[in-house]
């Protein structure tokens, strides 16, 4: 009995052994979770939606995705201002059991004004999604390729949820920042999990386009519970209480940080929310739904290599406050091969997946390959995306100093991307995009390292 205990903790403590060097703390855990159970839970919403939907209707619902997305241009990169601004004050604050605040008074004040200055803009931009990004799509839809869709009412509620849905980022931002990510990663694989749970019962319940809003409805009424029972003395404090010490002018202080990453923001809509509306506008709701599908598909790659990534984003920040370079590089680097060796793998499964769909006898499996791109144009993504996740980690590194030195590679990247997306999707369809976007990010790969080199020996 005593060997098999002693046989149980040594098992037991070699599986902690792995996830130390792999630097799988909660934050990760979590996230790798959410991510397993998006791997587990896609091919099933895809499954429901090949069988559900009509291939035009199978457009909209991803079109209606791409187009919400415009929202970036009126969030404009606050959320990552917020969390990098956070940190720095959150270095010398700490929780207490019963959800207040304690440490540096100067820091405390600061990181209320930082709270309030981020509700007021988000309750600004929770209206402005809600009307001009509803209008916009409007007559987007409007003018595209019309196949007797009823699509009005849907959209307008989504984008009215969404709008409630945005006042909440600041909060989700300001969490980060404070370095909770063990509490907010387990929420969001909870959330997950309820979002596809939600969409699967709205599927086959016949909500069609519906759907999206049904589980944003779902989404935004768990997140205010999670919150009221979590958090709330925390966002009384921040939001309720006045404070006499030094405040965050958002002029001064972070609209010199924020100007930027909205411009970085901005590029990134070209970069991965353009593609669909492109092929909607000029080859029709069937191929866009197949494009929609498949960017799903490769978008995991990014997704799985971010629960590595993202929990780390507010440690950087507090290394750098603290003015430990050394230790900063050291996890640098060790996430940096994670995420590399992970996306490199994953990416090969996927095209492996893809493939064996499409050689497949006619089946239920071949039907499925038909509402998704071919192996080749999927590779291409794939091997795309791969170069890009390569890239997150110092893109990462680097806005954590409070700056942002990529605003013009950003943009570059962005036009490169738009305009390769617009002109040869427009006359070779889905092939042209994505060989545009692999050759743009294979191009541009080597200048943001020589960015980030250059940026470390100037501040370190």
């Amino acid at each position: 009995m005593v060997e098999s205990n002693v046989m149980k903790v040594s098992a037991t403590q070699r599986v902690r052994n792995i996830f130390h060097r792999l630097e799988v703390d909660r934050a990760v855990f979590y996230g790798l979770v959410s991510k397993l159970w998006s791997l587990c839970s896609g091919p099933v919403t895809a499954i429901l939606i090949a069988t559900k939907f009509t291939p035009e209707i199978q457009g909209y619902y991803y079109t209606f995705a791409t187009i919400l997305a415009l929202q970036v241009f009126i969030e404009l990169g606050l959320g990552t201002v917020i969390i990098q601004f956070t940190s720095h004050e959150w270095s010398k604050l700490s929780f207490v059991k019963t959800g207040n605040i304690e440490g540096d008074s100067d820091s405390l004040s600061r990181l209320s004004s930082i709270a309030k200055i981020a509700s007021k803009w988000y309750a600004v931009a929770a209206i402005l999604v809600t009307v001009g990004v509803g209008v916009g799509g409007y007559i987007f839809f409007s003018t595209s390729p019309q196949v007797g869709i009823r699509w009005v009412m849907p959209w307008f509620v989504l984008c009215f949820i969404e709008g409630v849905s945005i006042c909440l980022v600041p909060v989700w931002s300001l969490l980060e920042g404070c370095n909770e990510v063990g509490r907010l990663y387990t929420f969001r694989f909870f959330k997950g999990l309820l979002a596809s749970i939600t969409v699967w019962i709205a599927m086959l319940m016949g909500a069609v386009l519906w759907t999206a809003a049904i589980s944003a409805v779902v989404g935004v009424l768990f997140s205010l519970f999670f919150l009221r029972r979590r958090y709330w003395v925390f966002l009384k404090t921040l939001l309720l209480s006045k404070f006499n010490g030094p405040v965050i002018n958002w002029h001064k202080d972070m609209v010199p940080m924020q100007w930027r990453i909205a411009l970085s923001w901005i590029s990134g809509y070209f970069i991965f929310s353009f593609f669909v509306p492109v092929l909607f506008k000029y080859h029709g709701p069937l191929v866009a739904g197949q494009m929609g599908m498949t960017w799903s598909i490769v978008s995991i790659v990014a997704s799985i290599s971010a629960s590595w990534l993202s929990p780390r984003a507010p440690q950087f920040g507090i290394l750098i406050a603290q003015g430990k370079y050394e230790e900063l590089d050291k996890q640098f680097w060790k996430t940096t091969r994670i995420v590399l060796a992970i996306s490199g793998i994953l990416a090969l499964l996927l095209w492996f997946c893809v493939f064996i769909l499409n050689i497949l006898p006619y089946n239920w499996a071949s039907k499925f390959a038909l509402r998704i791109l071919p192996p080749l144009p999927t590779g291409l993504f794939l091997a795309a995306q791969f170069v890009y996740t390569i890239a997150s980690p110092f893109s990462t590194y680097l806005r954590a100093h409070k700056k942002e030195p990529l605003m013009v590679f950003s943009v570059v990247y962005a036009l490169l991307v738009g305009m390769s997306t617009l002109f040869l999707g427009k006359s070779y369809s889905v092939m042209g995009i994505a060989a545009g976007y692999l050759v743009v990010n294979i191009s541009l790969m080597p200048i943001l390292i020589f960015i980030w080199n250059d940026f470390k020996k100037k501040c370190h």
